[in-house]
């Protein structure tokens, strides 16, 4: 499979795959652990969702447990059936994206750099983020993956970008990390996230 990057530790297990294969190899592959919901019919969220499943898979073996398929709860967040350990997957096609943790909740999230994030900022930044971000497409889309990392550890869909989210002015480099926060319900939750480029993508995932 075409995995760009794979990292296995202990606790810790992190994956990247672009998507170059047909639809009927990756089903093939995946067998009946993961029959895909009849509501997906998009081509293109087909593949994500068979290569998501096989991504998650090879992680899964590379901690050294058998997958046996996932659930998700009342607020979408996925869960391994019969294994407590920690997932989060974000997919932009032609790209896929999960990590696994045996200890805490994690958030990862990959988007396409896009001028549209200039438009839209105002409604998902607070003053000090616009402020850092200006017009710049590649810090705009890492504080929107930043901020979808923290929904995910969060679990539910009841946070504000704008208010809840809180996502520290930072220096732009090739990779780099992020100091974010939630705040809700007058408690402050602190997490450090780290963040990757590519020519056409932005990584991020908390640590």
């Amino acid at each position: 499979m075409p995995l760009i990057n794979q990292e296995i530790a202990n606790d810790r297990a992190w994956g990247l795959w672009r998507i170059e294969e047909q639809e009927a190899e990756l089903a093939d592959q995946i067998g009946s652990i993961d029959p895909i919901p009849e509501s997906i019919k998009h081509p293109i969220k087909r593949l994500e969702f068979y290569s998501g499943r096989l991504l998650i898979q090879s992680l899964m073996n590379g901690l050294g447990y058998f997958y046996q398929g996932l659930i998700k709860d009342d607020h979408g967040k996925p869960y391994f059936i019969n294994h407590a350990i920690e997932l989060s997957l974000s997919h932009s096609y032609p790209y896929v994206t999960a990590i696994l943790d045996k200890t805490k909740p994690v958030g990862i999230d990959l988007e396409q750099i896009k001028t549209k994030l200039i438009r839209i900022a105002p409604r998902i930044l607070n003053k000090d983020e616009l402020t850092d971000a200006g017009q710049d497409p590649v810090k705009l889309t890492l504080y929107w993956c930043a901020k979808e990392s923290l929904v995910k550890v969060y679990g539910k869909k009841d946070l504000s970008f704008s208010e809840n989210i809180r996502i520290n002015p930072f220096f732009l480099k090739e990779k780099g990390t992020l100091a974010g926060r939630i705040i809700k319900n007058n408690q402050v939750s602190e997490y450090s996230l780290h963040y990757q480029l590519s020519t056409d993508y932005a990584l991020v995932y908390t640590l």
